[in-house]
């Protein structure tokens, strides 16, 4: 089969727009350094250089990115003929992008890339290899997928016999068999027939144009070199192909692509849209160039030299073996797990050495229970990253962690503090990070730097984005996932003032559908909810319960838990009912903020902290709320808990915990921030 890693360019509605206007639609993209906010990524990432790269050399992997907003794709039939067909037509559309794919060594990758217009963003059971991540075996050649991709491939197509390098631009509907398919090429400027080859994993950038006219049904396909300033005026592929049956109304844009058993990097460097019109030119001096891969050069050897390089090889050989077998003496050999040569993403512990110079105290941002956390910069990317460094004598503290590894490593979202690989070095346990400048939320608030104030527009966008990370861990990954310990000194806040759900060090998974057999009184004390100190079973209903806590802790600059017997879920649920909620906004904040806004997030955060498990709302509910979907229900009573028996809960609970099970230590996450914490149960 062929290893393909495809561009998925998924058209995206934006706006409603008036049948009898066309929509005129176009954006730029010339580099993606600080861009993110108009696209979504699946497993892809911005590199400092202001490149996309969708993928890596890791074996059978997907990575996507998407323009966010959905885009308007049918006009409606003017043709008012009975004898005519009344139905929607598909718009005109134009697309230029430049793209590289850089192999370990050339004619040795797999996988190419696809252009792809979808109607949703998510592709369940899509399958990495020859299936580009947007099919699997199960829905390929299915009409009813209304996908139209062209693949920019590195190997044979789906249905050859072997992986062996295929070079081809096809154009797909529906299926990875393509409906047309020629090796990729360019015809040169002033010549009718004299058609050049073009290596599309050289390497190097290379240009794509894919154009369709709507009113002569025709697609065309063509690229070209970099160093082509003029698009070719004959395209590589044209084709008549009536897409209106195929796309539906509202349409996603974006790139998608995978690896398999060979591999290689793909990058994204520019990319234009436009529907139509024709695609806005990219300024190719401004587009930022791939990262050379090193390759040894190869060089004619005489048959003397071959002779002495053999016999140098065979001498050298032995010397190693011979150094082995003292080391092994000396030194037993450190046995790698199932689960090491499982988990990919694995980095050398030199190159970390590296990048924190040599671990050194300058360059600590944090010390906790587990160890200490370097700022560092990553020598095969350049990125600034947060370096964990966890010191285990204990072999099943080692499982443990292993097993958090290889599950939550797979965690990809952009409200989620993004796990980059780990390294294992005898009894230590390095855990690579993306680093985040601004530090916790819990520092922003209740620590400012400079008397600077966290303003009420950057808070709400904040908690809309912790709830999208907690929507993602509940209902929309492979299995749920159960954070336990959600809290405000856990969210990390990116360059962009967007939030980042850290520290999963007390996260538990189970599937979909099943019932979680995690128990345990864990968490921090404020954010655990009732059910969970009584029965000590966590769920996603008690991850809603600590979200609660933190919206009311947002909005209102109080801890959930104070001296004195304070209690914050109680004092706003009593300014609630004595009609006078505003008194309990942040003093902080002054009158700069939404009133609605402000009401909808203590609400919600009342709904949220409900004693009762079964009166809260899923994370899908909350964002309903958030968006304005769906009005938040009357809070009625706290059940069988009225103001005196909730304070006389918390200080039973509170006296009920030994002094043991309460340590103190600084957060885990990417950011130097104390908190209390409950290890009971772990």
């Amino acid at each position: 089969m062929a290893l393909a890693i495809s561009f998925s360019f998924l058209l995206v509605f934006l706006s409603p727009i008036s049948s009898s206007h066309p929509q005129n639609l176009q954006f730029i993209f010339e580099g993606f350094n600080r861009k993110e906010a108009n696209l979504t990524t699946k497993g892809a990432s911005i590199i400092s250089s202001g490149l996309l790269r969708i993928t890596n050399l890791s074996e059978n992997v997907i990575g996507q990115t998407f323009y966010r907003k959905p885009i308007k794709m049918l006009t409606p039939n003017s043709n008012t003929s009975s004898s005519s067909s009344s139905g929607p037509t598909a718009s005109s559309f134009s697309t230029h992008f430049v793209f590289a794919i850089v192999s370990p060594t050339p004619g040795r990758g797999g996988f190419g890339i696809a252009f792809t217009i979808s109607p949703s963003t998510n592709f369940p059971k899509a399958e990495a290899g020859h299936y580009l991540g947007l099919f699997y075996s199960g829905n390929d050649g299915n009409r009813l997928n209304h996908i139209f991709a062209v693949e920019f491939d590195t190997v044979n197509g789906l249905n050859e016999n072997s992986d062996s390098k295929g070079n081809h631009v096809g154009i797909n509907i529906n299926s990875m068999v393509s409906n047309a398919s020629k090796p990729a090429g360019y015809v040169k400027e002033g010549s009718v027939s004299n058609e050049e080859d073009l290596d599309l994993e050289s390497g190097d950038l290379i240009q794509a144009w894919v154009d369709y006219d709507g009113k002569n049904k025709i697609i065309n396909v063509t690229v070209a070199p970099i160093r082509v300033e003029k698009r070719p005026s004959t395209p590589l592929l044209s084709i008549g192909y009536d897409l209106s049956d195929v796309l539906l109304e509202n349409m996603f844009v974006g790139f998608s692509s995978s690896t398999g058993k060979k591999s290689s990097y793909h990058y994204l460097s520019g990319w234009s849209f436009s529907i139509n019109g024709p695609a806005p030119p990219l300024n190719l001096s401004k587009l930022p160039a791939p990262p050379k891969q090193e390759n040894s050069s190869s060089f004619k050897l005489s048959t003397k030299v071959l002779i002495a390089s053999l016999s140098v090889i065979i001498v050298s050989l032995f010397v190693i073996l011979f150094c082995l077998t003292l080391y092994k003496r000396i030194m037993p050999f450190e046995r790698l797990e199932d689960w090491e040569l499982d988990c990919p993403h694995r980095f050398c512990y030199k190159d970390l050495y590296t990048a924190t110079k040599g671990f050194k105290d300058t360059e600590v941002i944090g010390v906790g229970g587990f160890g200490a956390v370097y700022k560092g910069v990553s020598p095969s990317t350049g990125c600034e990253v947060a370096v964990k460094k966890i010191t285990r004598s204990c072999q099943e503290g080692m499982k443990e962690f292993a097993a958090e590894i290889e599950s939550l490593g797979r965690l990809r979202h952009k409200n989620l503090v993004n796990l980059q690989g780990w390294c294992k070095k005898k009894n230590h346990l390095l855990i690579v990070y993306d680093y985040i400048p601004y530090g916790s939320l819990d520092s922003l608030i209740f620590h400012p730097k400079n008397d600077f104030v966290l303003g009420w527009e950057q808070r709400f966008n904040i908690l809309r984005g912790v709830a999208s990370g907690l929507l993602y861990l509940h209902e929309e990954w492979e299995q749920v996932v159960l954070h336990r310990d959600v809290k405000s000194s856990n969210v990390l806040i990116d360059s962009d003032m967007n939030a980042r759900l850290g520290d999963f060090g007390l996260a538990r998974l189970h599937d979909h559908g099943e019932m979680s057999h995690t128990t345990g009184v864990v968490g921090t004390i404020g954010y655990i909810a009732p059910e969970l100190a009584r029965i000590g079973k966590a769920s996603t209903s008690t991850d809603v319960f600590a979200y609660g806590a933190l919206l009311l802790e947002v909005a209102t600059g109080r801890r959930p838990i104070g001296p004195e017997h304070f209690v914050l879920v109680d004092w706003v649920m009593e300014c609630y009912h004595l009609g006078r909620l505003m008194s309990a906004v942040d003093l902080n904040l002054g009158l700069g903020f939404v009133v609605e806004e402000m009401e909808l997030v203590l609400k919600l955060g009342l709904l949220c902290s409900h004693y009762k498990p079964e009166a809260r709302p899923s994370m899908r509910q909350v964002i309903r709320h958030l968006n304005g979907e769906e009005e938040i229900p009357e809070i009625d009573h706290w059940g069988l808990f009225d103001s005196q028996s909730v304070n006389h809960f918390h200080s039973r609970f509170m006296q009920g915990l030994s002094s043991d099970k309460i340590t103190s230590y600084r957060s885990s996450s990417l950011g130097a921030i104390s908190y209390a914490s409950l290890d009971a149960g772990r």
